[in-house]
């Protein structure tokens, strides 16, 4: 019995070990959350795309290789109905990434559930091939240089642009990227605020606190923090502190 008991625990922390601690935003209202294998998604049903998107990103992540399955799919574990292809067709937006498929290239599987509908938001191509992709490639060399960050990524319902397709999805005004490391014991953030229309300019022209974001949004980034340090990581502005 003892030693039953004894292997059962070491499973259980071989288990815990194996699994990435992840900083996870807190829960909207009654909002479904779906866990995939790279990423988590909060979906708002209202919009037909997530509040937030959330997901760590490792440096063996984005030295992976893996071939874009280009898949698009309607996301069938939305209880509600996620958005469709159809939505998106002669619509004049593209299927926007919010987890990038650069980002999940692990296996197959992982790249083909990037490309679920219930991980896009509308974009003009300009803004998707544009500032918005330099952001991303900016976000995976940020791994060259700490290994590990935390990303959350998503729209901000403001200014918005309309719909597109009959299930109404909703072309956000703005979009956002908020990122956490640890680094020698402490954590560092920031966030970047962009407008879905006319983004110019460089990334750390866009470079705002994560408490700007969270006011914007109502979202709560990192409640798994203390709040001292939660606090204190969502109020700074040392930007420098991260390699532009």
């Amino acid at each position: 019995m003892r030693l039953f008991l004894f292997l059962s625990l070491s499973l259980l922390a071989r288990t815990l070990c194996a699994q990435p601690f992840m900083h996870i935003p807190a829960k909207v209202g009654s909002n479904q959350v779906l866990a995939y294998t790279q990423f988590t998604i909060s979906y708002n049903e209202t919009h037909e795309q997530p509040d937030w998107v959330a997901y760590e990103l490792t440096a063996e992540e984005v030295s992976s290789e893996q071939d874009r399955c280009n898949c698009f799919a309607a996301d069938r574990t939305v209880t509600t109905g996620s958005a469709s292809p159809d939505d998106y067709k002669n619509s004049g937006f593209d299927r926007g990434h919010l987890s990038p498929a650069a980002d999940n290239n692990l296996s197959e599987q992982t790249n083909r559930e990037s490309f679920l509908l219930s991980n896009m938001s509308p974009q003009l191509s300009s803004f998707n091939s544009g500032i918005w992709g330099d952001l991303e490639h900016w976000v995976r060399n940020q791994t060259e240089n700490y290994d590990t960050v935390w990303v959350v990524t998503g729209p901000v319902f403001h200014n918005n642009m309309g719909t597109i397709g009959l299930n109404k999805v909703t072309i956000p005004g703005y979009y956002y990227k908020v990122l956490l490391r640890r680094e020698k014991g402490k954590y560092y953030a920031i966030g970047f605020l962009l407008p879905h229309f006319y983004s110019i300019g460089t990334l750390k022209d866009f470079a705002v606190n994560v408490n700007i974001i969270e006011s914007l949004t109502g979202l709560d980034f990192f409640p798994t923090l203390p709040d001292s340090i939660e606090n204190s990581v969502e109020n700074q502005r040392a930007f420098t502190r991260w390699k532009f």
